[in-house]
């Protein structure tokens, strides 16, 4: 039976560590390749797609901060290590046939498009996978933020939140071995029990803009299809969720 998308316009967050595979730094090309065939594969089925990349793989700027870099310009150079990712997951999109744009919140025209929210939309009315990257702009915000702000913008439907676990936990499962899988959970409780799924001010925006959130396994393969059908993977972030 075909399946048939549950939503109209999404966005899908994703880490840089998720390019990284095996890898302890970088990108591995065979993961960006797997990754863009799934989201092909959902951008096939009619779904408008955004996307929100971090830069983790290459450089954190809070974690640069630790060791000595000024913060402000610690966070310029983890927005520009987004950029680095966004050409590459571009790079791997177009060559399995979609139409892609790159916009930064830093000027870079020589690579990328600036932000212009107009414009972005009128590419996925066009059908084309918009990625978002350098953040926000600003230092001391995460590419969390610049998800949950970014699908705000552009009026998407659900906002996912591809992560290496299988959904949102009481405690980190790597850790805890009596964490237990929440399949629904409200804003307020993440930010009441400090689940850490994302930071405090992206959770909010959600909140504030009622934008559900799938959190999923990215590892397994066809998560992202899966979510955007309508089925039950992972956990839902909503205002629905009982308390």
């Amino acid at each position: 039976m075909e399946a048939h998308p549950a939503y109209r316009r999404i966005l899908l967050k994703l880490s840089g560590e998720a390019l990284m595979g095996e890898q302890s730094f970088g990108i591995d090309e065979r993961v960006v390749a797997q990754i863009a065939s799934e989201i092909v594969e959902v951008h096939r089925m009619g779904v408008q797609t955004a996307i929100v990349i971090g830069g983790g793989n290459i450089i954190r700027g809070l974690a640069a901060s630790h060791r000595g870099i000024d913060r402000v310009t610690g966070d310029h150079m983890g927005m520009l290590a987004t950029v680095i990712n966004a050409l590459a997951l571009q790079d791997a999109l177009e060559k399995k046939g979609a139409p892609t744009r790159v916009q930064t919140a830093i000027e870079i025209r020589a690579v990328a498009e600036p932000l212009i929210r107009r414009r972005a939309l009128r590419h996925l009315d066009k059908g084309r996978i918009v990625i978002f990257a350098a953040g926000t702009g600003n230092p001391y915000f995460t590419t969390d933020s610049a998800a949950a702000l970014r699908a705000a913008e552009i009026n998407a439907e659900l906002l996912l939140k591809a992560t290496r676990v299988d959904g949102v936990y009481t405690a980190d499962p790597r850790r805890d071995p009596r964490a237990v899988l929440l399949a629904d959970v409200s804003y307020q409780q993440v930010l009441e029990r400090d689940l850490r799924i994302m930071d405090a001010a992206a959770i909010s925006l959600c909140r504030d803009n009622a934008l559900p959130i799938a959190i999923f396994n990215l590892g397994v393969a066809g998560n992202i299809r899966r979510v955007v059908c309508g089925e039950r993977v992972g956990s839902v972030v909503s205002s629905t969720a009982a308390p």
